[in-house]
């Protein structure tokens, strides 16, 4: 066998410097995760990814690790192994996100991410956010970018405020939220009933650009695109997760490292489930500065590949120089 056709275009051992981070949704309630296609996609611009992957930036300590194990089946006297057999099939990854937003502290948390609403005053307080400012419907015209509404609903918002748009909590059991599901809902009880509750948890979120006497404009489209009939819009003044929690996150990912010869790594990951609880890394910097950075480990589901029916974890994909340098 001539294999120079296969050894000619990696030669060179592949240098890197640093890792992107992307991540899509999952559908939680149909089982689908964010398929990504190396063969159409992988030169994409690192700056723009494909729809709907969601650039995290660059990360620090990337680490996989495969709990695969193989066994083998044996015969014959003395017996001696005839064959191998997958025993079981594992993998984790873990890795910091140098930044600090809904998406990344979500992903880092063991259990839902929720918004803090902007509270209403003289009610109980909650370690998760208290009772909120009542939520403005919106009216005709609203866009993933507009939200209209009364005059007197705009008045109250204000340009650089974030907002959370989704529906009421109604008594729904099961996943909720848009696009993406934040939680998973037992029982009305666990909720108190809430109507804020959905919003409370969504990942329907948006920047306040400029406001009108129409309504708002967003600095970016909504996640979730044309709002539903029925999304109402609340301030959202911070961030919170809790060390405990019986649910899930579980997102598609994508890490990219690009070479310093135009070659391409990447690693996509259908299904990732969080595996451990909120934590962060303090690193020293010019003191008394220290830079906070969210720890990450998730482990892998599987998925069946859609050209042979394979059970998979993890795909891991090369690219070559596409230049030929002869």
């Amino acid at each position: 066998m001539n294999a120079s056709g296969l050894t000619a275009m990696s030669k060179t051992p592949a240098v890197t410097r640093r890792v992107r981070a992307y991540f899509a949704p999952v559908d939680r309630v149909l089982g689908i995760p964010t398929i990504f296609d190396p063969a159409a996609a992988g030169r994409f611009d690192l700056d723009n990814p494909p729809d709907p992957w969601t650039d995290l930036g660059w990360i620090e300590h990337f680490t996989r690790k495969s709990g695969s194990q193989a066994g083998t089946l044996m015969a014959g006297a003395p017996a001696t192994v005839q064959m191998q057999v997958k025993d079981n099939v594992s993998a984790t990854v873990s890795f910091r996100f140098v930044t600090w937003n809904k998406l990344t502290m979500a992903l880092a948390a063991g259990s839902q991410h929720m918004n803090l609403l902007s509270p209403v005053g003289g009610t109980a307080a909650i370690g998760s956010g208290g009772k909120a400012t009542p939520a403005v419907g919106l009216t005709a015209g609203s866009t993933a970018k507009l939200l209209a509404m009364s005059a007197t609903d705009s008045a109250t918002f204000a340009a650089g405020q974030i907002v959370a748009v989704d529906g009421d909590y109604s008594g729904q059991i099961g996943h909720v939220g848009k696009p993406v599901s934040a939680a998973y809902v037992r029982s009305a009880d666990d909720v108190a009933n809430d109507p804020d509750y959905v919003r409370r948890v969504t990942f329907n979120l948006a920047r306040v650009a400029q406001v009108t006497s129409t309504g708002l404009t967003l600095t970016d489209a909504l996640p979730a695109g044309l709002p539903d009939p029925g999304m109402k819009v609340q301030v959202v003044v911070g961030f919170v997760d809790r060390e405990g929690g019986r649910f899930f996150q579980e997102w598609s990912a994508l890490f990219v490292m690009e070479g310093e010869q135009g070659e391409r790594l990447l690693f996509h990951y259908p299904r990732l489930q969080s595996m451990e609880g909120a934590q962060e890394t303090s690193v020293p910097m010019v003191s008394p500065l220290n830079r906070e950075m969210l720890d990450a480990c998730f482990r892998a589901l599987p998925v069946s590949d859609g050209n042979d029916g394979e059970q998979v974890l993890c795909y891991r994909t090369f690219l070559p120089v596409s230049v030929y340098q002869g």
